[in-house]
């Protein structure tokens, strides 16, 4: 079933942990450095926690949508195109401690919205410099999507 996701920069990832654990009642499903990540339930929800400077206030990272399957990804990216709108795909791409596919699209605010599916566990944050993914811990709003995003 496919889920919203929504990816934070936070100040203090333990206590974001702490809260968001506290809040939806379940603990992280994937805990790295610097990076957490809930698969939440109820409601469904794939909520990212990506560490940030410390002593700045949370703010969205980016936001997205996760699939169940690359079809779903390509489908996606045909309807998202055929609707005028600009696509970035990303293919076997490392992001967020997982092999994905996906596509980005901005919203008219710029708000990056991603559709992906996690393909298989990594262990690392990005695959390469320069990847829309997580390459920018501290990268400011004008920065943060797509080359600061990551899901």
């Amino acid at each position: 079933m496919p889920r919203v996701q929504l990816a934070l920069r936070v100040p203090d990832l333990a206590a974001s942990i702490a809260f968001y654990s506290k809040l939806f009642a379940t603990e992280p499903a994937k805990l790295r450095d610097g990076y957490a990540n809930f698969a939440i339930t109820e409601p469904p929800l794939k909520l990212v926690l990506i560490e940030g400077t410390a002593g700045e206030a949370t703010r969205m990272d980016h936001l997205g949508v996760e699939v169940e399957s690359t079809e779903a990804v390509h489908a996606a990216t045909t309807r998202l195109a055929n609707q005028g709108l600009v696509t970035d795909v990303e293919n076997d791409t490392t992001c967020c401690y997982a092999v994905q596919d996906k596509v980005w699209v901005h919203g008219p605010g710029q708000e990056p919205w991603e559709v992906y599916v996690v393909k298989a566990d990594a262990d690392s944050l990005a695959e390469q410099p320069g990847s829309t993914c997580c390459t920018a811990p501290a990268a400011t709003e004008a920065t943060a999507a797509p080359e600061g995003g990551c899901c």
